[in-house]
């Protein structure tokens, strides 16, 4: 794979995954009238595609990432694939207290990618 598909297509796959995954874990809030069990069995169905998307993206960022810059871009990812989401599915307003605490995990985010600091 060429290096620069190899670096971009676990960001990608992650992406997508993430998609699926936040429909699954959080679609459901706007179907209060279903019973709770047709709403796990749909989101374990949803959540099968979000693994389709997330072992790949890991298998083939492991040969230019560590697991944990793979971690730390998942939880980057997720945090922004949900604030969209929650603005733009669910009709909630992020606030002030939402772009601080995520400019901060954002900060220690850096610090995974950064590499060990010097002792």
């Amino acid at each position: 794979m060429p290096p620069t598909l190899a670096l971009a297509a676990p960001v990608l796959l992650l992406v997508l995954s993430n998609i699926f995954m936040t429909f699954a874990w959080y679609g459901h809030l706007k179907v209060e009238h279903r019973p709770l069990w047709i709403i796990v069995l749909v989101s374990w169905g949803i959540a099968f595609f979000e693994y389709c998307l997330a072992v790949p993206a890991n298998r083939i960022g492991r040969a230019v990432y560590s697991p944990a810059e793979l971690k730390t871009m998942q939880e980057v990812i997720t945090l922004v694939v949900f604030a969209a989401f929650s603005v733009l599915y669910l009709g909630e307003r992020l606030t002030w207290n939402h772009a601080i605490g995520f400019v901060l995990i954002a900060a220690g985010a850096l610090f995974i990618f950064k590499g060990p600091l010097p002792t």
